[in-house]
């Protein structure tokens, strides 16, 4: 501060001695100090925005619908009754992959975890698994998983069984069934069967194989192993094919299958998710309408399709193979007179029956042979063909049949049996089941305007089989025929499976299979049935065939009513790949062999 004081004093005292010399110049202005620039800030490296997050691909859906149990009462046993994997149809492929699909358009096979496989005359059937497969829970699958899946499938009385003695393993991927009773069935029976494993189901098929070394098949150690098996409850299912359950997302409503990385064809399927809405069809219908649901196999009532259509939304109509048809408790007199079944066959108008139950979607049933009539012409020369009854309505000979056996009608017009009591029923349908319920409904109102005085009554679905085999019932409305080439297995599901032959629950029909035909020949249809698929000789077997045909056709141990196409709703919201109409897959029916399910593993149906 001083030295700044003293510089500016000496300038002071030098303008006044230049001031005194003359007139002051015009002073120069002093600079005005500036401040030194600032140094250059150094230059920065500009900051990126934060990236923006990619989202996470949303994931690919398959949108399905099937009723299912929820648990408790729903478990993971898939071999008994209200087994969630089991439960949900057409999906269990998904989950425990089969040997094989067959498809039907020309007679081959789609191989899923077996490689190749061949009957080697005159008695063996030889299946090659793949190799490297895993299941769900990391262990590998082999030959081991197929002898227990078989093991437990001896235990419930499974009609392969009726053909194959023993089942054994010839490696680690290898499996030789051997023939005591050599038939070309046997091939679909072993290669449709869904795969168990031995993680799971190996302490009972042990158990099982035991029990058959000592010969105690049928024994009271049988029936507590039975017992142990349908009481037995998984904590869950171990997969091997490309899905898996999602246990938290089980509700009333819906559950999920998510993909499993690990399985041997992860690859080959589209979707991430395969979600399946629980219900049956007046649950479906809405949500089909909405587009939650992408394809359901439901029983669609005309109206409800009707509506589908007018939304624009596509409908397949694959054949079924199969239908409702009446079913009798042959303990329930006079249901064991075969005048009665005939009569009530005359009764039913089977052409309304069909149109107000399905439209489109139902042809009356015309040959009465307990197998679809598409596959009729392929097993039954037309010679004999024209030697069937085809039971065209006609009250009349309903009415004669009745009074032939000493029927009258009362002062009501209600029909009295030969004991004087009046003929009043009870005929049964699963309430949920749209379609059969409205045949029910039609052939109720149809039988009581005969005469026989028919009230029907819903059961709830999942209780319904426990009702038929349980005898619980006087007539009930129940599936005849099965979506399978050969009619052996239609004529197990028309007296095997709800009869004293094959049902675990109860005697079901109860239907004797030794009868006399009309012209006092006496059969067994057991026997019958069993050797229709016996040998590997197609001609001989057409012969045998035809012989059931005939005796059920005069029999009708069950009246068919009407044969079931679908009325499939198949939308494009999320997914892609329907192939046009007339495409040979859609000779598969949506049922057996599923051609969704199919089209899924093959990776035809993808996201859109």
């Amino acid at each position: 501060m001083k030295k700044t004081l003293t510089l500016v004093s000496i300038l002071v005292a030098l303008v006044m001695v230049l001031a005194s010399c003359g007139p002051a110049p015009t002073p120069t202005p002093l600079p005005t100090p500036t401040k030194p620039p600032a140094p250059a800030a150094p230059t920065a490296t500009p900051v990126p925005p934060p990236p923006t997050a990619t989202p996470a691909p949303k994931p690919a859906e398959f949108h399905g619908a099937y009723p299912y149990q929820v648990p408790p009462t729903g478990h993971f046993n898939s071999y008994v009754t209200n087994g969630i994997p089991n439960g949900i149809g057409i999906y269990f492929d998904l989950i425990n992959s089969p040997l094989a699909i067959y498809k039907w358009a020309d007679g081959t096979w789609f191989p899923q975890l077996a490689t190749k496989w061949e009957v080697v005359p005159p008695d063996k059937f030889v299946v090659t698994l793949r190799s490297g497969v895993k299941w769900a829970d990391g262990s590998d699958f082999t030959a081991t998983d197929v002898l227990v899946t078989f093991d437990v499938g001896r235990l419930m009385n499974w009609t392969v069984f009726k053909y194959v003695d023993t089942v054994a393993a010839k490696g680690t991927y290898t499996v030789e069934f051997h023939m005591n009773n050599p038939s070309s069935v046997v091939v679909r029976y072993v290669l449709r069967e869904r795969m168990r494993d031995a993680s799971t189901y190996g302490a009972i098929a042990k158990k099982v194989e035991a029990l058959v070394a000592a010969n105690k098949v049928g024994s009271d150690e049988w029936k507590a192993l039975l017992k142990e098996l349908t009481d037995f409850r998984p904590a869950k299912v171990n997969p091997v094919g490309p899905y898996d359950i999602d246990l938290k997302s089980i509700t009333e409503a819906q559950l999920t299958l998510v993909k499993v990385p690990t399985a041997w064809n992860a690859k080959d399927v589209k979707f991430d998710k395969i979600v399946l809405y629980n219900g049956e069809t007046p649950t479906v219908s809405p949500l089909v309408l909405s587009g939650d649901v992408d394809y359901a196999t439901h029983g669609f009532p005309p109206a409800t399709e009707k509506a589908f259509v007018d939304k624009g939304i596509r409908i397949l109509r694959p054949p079924i193979y199969s239908g409702p048809a009446i079913f009798f408790n042959n303990d329930v007199y006079p249901f064991n007179r075969v005048e009665v079944r005939q009569a009530i066959a005359y009764a039913i108008d089977r052409a309304p029956n069909a149109t107000v139950s399905l439209g489109d979607s139902a042809k009356p049933q015309k040959y009465m042979t307990g197998f679809s009539d598409n596959l009729v012409p392929l097993w039954i020369s037309a010679d004999d063909l024209k030697k069937l009854n085809t039971y065209d309505y006609d009250v009349k000979k309903a009415e004669a049949l009745l009074t032939g056996i000493g029927f009258k009608k009362g002062a009501d017009g209600t029909w009295l049996d030969d004991k004087g009591k009046k003929m009043e029923f009870e005929l049964i349908v699963p309430a949920e089941y749209a379609d059969w319920s409205a045949a029910a409904e039609n052939a109720a109102s149809q039988l009581t305007k005969f005469g026989i005085k028919t009230t029907m009554r819903g059961v709830q679905f999942q209780q319904y089989v426990n009702e038929v085999d349980g005898q619980k019932f006087t007539m009930a409305i129940y599936g005849w025929g099965a979506g399978h080439p050969h009619p052996h297995f239609s004529y197990v599901a028309d007296l095997f499976t709800h009869n004293y032959v094959s049902s675990t629950i109860g005697k079901g029909q109860n239907f004797p299979m030794k009868q006399k035909l009309a012209d006092g020949t006496e059969v067994d249809l057991e026997k019958l049935i069993v050797a229709s698929a016996e040998g590997l000789d197609e001609a001989a077997q057409k012969q045998k065939v035809t012989t059931i045909a005939m005796a059920f056709n005069q029999l009708l141990p069950i009246v068919p009513l009407w044969e079931r196409y679908g009325n499939n709703p198949a939308l494009e919201t999320r997914i892609t790949g329907w192939p046009p109409a007339g495409d040979p897959v859609y000779q598969n029916s949506p049922y057996s062999d599923s051609f969704t399910v199919l089209m899924i593993l093959d990776g035809r149906l993808k996201p859109k």
